[in-house]
């Protein structure tokens, strides 16, 4: 599977599933905007991209806000004058029961989880329908799809990425623009150093396989998803390397 020469956004690239997707697009041959929060681990990731061969560009952004939700999309177009490949994966993870979410944790998360996704989908659509081709992935959660107690705000926002998913996929797969999601399982990743070690124990007994995937157990699926034949004919589908904990 081969992207060379494909132009790729990834957000969240500098951890976790984020960073392995760009450095397995890096592999294939792609050219990079990599976007994140945190300067350090973004600049790590992108030498580790670098080291691969890829060109590779950062973005410093803040997905919670509209501008920065944009941001990679945007200097994808102005540097590499389009774009191929979009992978919403920045999120966050918090957890506590409903009653106790306030409506700054609810705001935050969907702006981050979901909103993020609309926002960065809507700005590079144009230019896929434009060239008659493109591919977003969008990165969701097994959780989306079957909840999680304690953690009905990321759930939301995972269910609603795939709900969008399949909407736009509707939207424009005549355009040559598939759009599909991924939906992981339990991952070892930053991302849920948040959450009780309690929480992850008693999932980790829950999974089939027994045990949380690695990042660069996901990234695979989306170098399938990514790259053509091996991606043709998947639009609006969500994926789930989940250690078993959803079997649909």
């Amino acid at each position: 599977m081969t992207l060379e020469n494909q132009r790729a956004v990834v957000s969240g690239a500098g951890s976790g599933i984020g960073k392995a997707i760009a450095i397995e697009f890096a592999k294939a041959g792609a050219k990079l905007v990599l976007t994140d929060i945190n300067p350090a681990t973004l600049i790590a990731s992108a030498e580790l991209c670098k080291q691969e061969g890829a060109e590779v560009i950062t973005v410093i952004s803040d997905i919670s806000t509209p501008t920065g939700a944009i941001a990679g999309v945007n200097r994808c177009v102005m540097e590499f004058e389009g774009i191929d490949i979009l992978v919403n994966n920045a999120g966050i993870l918090t957890q506590a029961p409903c009653e106790d979410i306030s409506l700054k944790m609810w705001d935050d998360m969907i702006n981050i989880d979901l909103r993020s996704v609309f926002l960065a989908s809507q700005a590079a659509i144009p230019h896929m329908k434009k060239q008659q081709h493109g591919r977003i992935i969008n990165i969701s959660s097994q959780l989306g799809i079957k909840g999680g107690a304690e953690l009905c705000h990321y759930v939301a926002a995972k269910a609603g990425v795939i709900g969008l998913t399949k909407s736009l996929a509707i939207e424009c797969a005549s355009h040559g623009v598939l759009v599909n999601a991924i939906a992981p399982g339990p991952i070892e990743t930053p991302l849920v150093d948040g959450i009780s070690s309690a929480w992850k124990a008693a999932k980790a007994k829950e999974l089939p396989l027994g045990r949380f995937g690695k990042a660069e157990e996901i990234a695979p699926t989306a170098l399938l998803l990514a790259s053509s034949p091996s991606g043709n004919l998947f639009v609006g589908q969500t994926l789930g390397p989940n250690s078993g904990d959803v079997m649909p």
